[in-house]
């Protein structure tokens, strides 16, 4: 049997860092249910310390994820849940993300205006990427394609 998952990062601020990915990839946030977030906590299922306000929405505090524009039969959701601590040790899993024709380098430039910070650059025989750490130091990579020349 085949199953379907989400990628889940810790985060310290899961929703600043979900925006900023949603941005890195062209994702979209998704959507925050104000009226049902409203009935959990008046019903007492939830607290209000469990809510917080991010660009003016009511929000459950605990976390944030995004979504491929195309839904989730095209990628799996990513979901950026918050945790107590920094990030402190190296990822033992992390995402390539494939920029296709685009420049590399000037994506690479673009990530690091926007807050990431460029840690290698890599080769593997015909393979190339870039390593890089998002703005809580979750590291990614970028490379020119899925396979060479392509």
């Amino acid at each position: 049997m085949a199953y379907d998952f989400q990628v889940t990062q810790d985060s310290v601020d899961p929703h600043p860092l979900a925006d900023w990915w949603a941005e890195t990839l062209g994702w979209e946030v998704e959507p925050s249910d104000e009226a049902f977030i409203r009935r959990m906590v008046d019903e007492g299922h939830a607290a209000e310390s469990d809510t917080t306000r991010h660009n003016g929405v009511l929000v459950w505090s605990v976390g944030a994820a995004i979504r491929h524009p195309d839904g989730p039969q095209r990628a799996p959701r990513l979901l950026f849940q918050l945790v107590p601590e920094r990030k402190t040790v190296k990822n033992r899993m992390h995402l390539d993300v494939r920029v296709g024709g685009d420049d590399v380098e000037a994506v690479v430039g673009a990530l690091v205006a926007r807050g990431a910070t460029r840690l290698h650059d890599g080769r593997q025989g015909p393979y190339s990427w870039v390593t890089l750490a998002d703005p809580e130091g979750n590291e990614f990579c970028v490379t020119p394609s899925a396979e060479p020349g392509g």
